[in-house]
């Protein structure tokens, strides 16, 4: 579901960017607002965890590979507005540090697993669970909230890609960008994403809500306060787990490289060459020296490291700046 560089045309970057603006504007305020109750150092233990779960690619049908997000979870358990800033931020991560995701792409992918998914995930949890007061209505609220806003995303991903051949050509008539009209695009998005990667963001979703909800509810955000028991033996637990993303060895559907689509459609999209290029430290989560598995649990536990003791500077940065205030 990570778009990368030089996949869509500038004009659809830009313009999906310039939406994302205000969003991140107005969630940046009201995070601000109620940091006394949510606690900014959750909102990098969100962050870590989004991170975490998008590196655990699962095969889908058709040789390709996929993940979950676990966008309408965290939506949930810090608040939309929150989960919006802490998906940006793991989004950002992953671009600049692992190459997952374009640099110029990243308003567009953030629009989709940033915006899209918290929003809807939350909004659709809230119908089923505010009509339900037992705890199975609640899981069954996270569970197809999770899975419609997910699918939501694969969709908004797959309108973005297929729109590409009808807005920018090369000179020699071909797409310019991405080469695959709507057609193809949006059936070879929405059927494995429907068929397994939706269902296990979902089932994924559900386990770990039930888990925090009986260990550390003070967590969520429907909690009364910021206790963060639980969450850390979920990280832990997730960085462990990481390896077995390398086990889904098909490349996700639209992330190929260039050399990997000159085969699939008999030649390199003008916009694509020589295009945008960006060096990121770890490319694929790969640290040279190290074999793929130690490899890959070093770059899971650096990042998730890495935005949680951002969040955690952020924090103490923040507190000062309100007692100065009050002072």
């Amino acid at each position: 579901m990570h778009i990368p560089d030089n996949y869509l045309s500038p004009a659809t970057c830009a313009a999906i960017a310039a939406a994302m603006i205000p969003v991140w504007t107005i969630a940046g305020r009201r995070v601000m607002k109620d940091v006394p109750k949510a606690g900014v150092p959750l909102l990098g233990i969100g962050a870590a965890f989004s991170f975490l779960v998008m590196m655990l690619n699962v095969p889908l049908p058709g040789g390709t590979s996929g993940h979950a997000v676990g966008g309408a979870l965290l939506a949930v358990a810090l608040g939309p507005w929150a989960a919006c800033i802490s998906l940006s931020i793991a989004l950002l991560l992953q671009a600049l540090m692992f190459g997952d995701g374009g640099i110029l792409a990243f308003g567009v992918n953030a629009f989709n697993m940033a915006f899209v998914i918290p929003f809807l995930g939350y909004f659709v949890y809230r119908i089923i669970a505010d009509r339900s007061a037992s705890e199975r209505g609640r899981i069954v609220g996270i569970v197809a909230g999770s899975y419609l806003s997910f699918n939501a995303a694969a969709l908004c991903v797959a309108i973005e890609l297929g729109i590409q051949p009808l807005l920018a050509r090369g000179p020699s008539g071909l797409p310019a960008y991405f080469p695959y009209p709507l057609s193809i695009s949006i059936p070879a998005m929405m059927v494995p994403h429907l068929a397994v990667a939706g269902v296990v963001d979902a089932l994924f979703a559900g386990a770990v809500f039930a888990f925090l909800r009986r260990v550390s509810p003070g967590a969520l955000y429907e909690g009364s306060g910021t206790r963060l028991r639980g969450t850390y033996v979920v990280l832990v637990l997730l960085a462990c787990l990481s390896p077995l993303g390398l086990l889904a060895s098909g490349e996700a559907w639209g992330e190929w490289g260039v050399e990997t689509l000159r085969k699939l459609v008999g030649y390199v999209p003008s916009g694509m060459q020589p295009g945008f290029g960006f060096s990121s430290l770890f490319p694929a989560y790969v640290v040279k020296g190290l074999p793929g598995v130690l490899g890959t649990v070093a770059s899971a536990a650096a990042g998730a490291a890495v935005l949680v003791i951002a969040f955690k500077l952020l924090g103490l940065l923040w507190r000062g700046r309100r007692r100065k205030a009050r002072a």
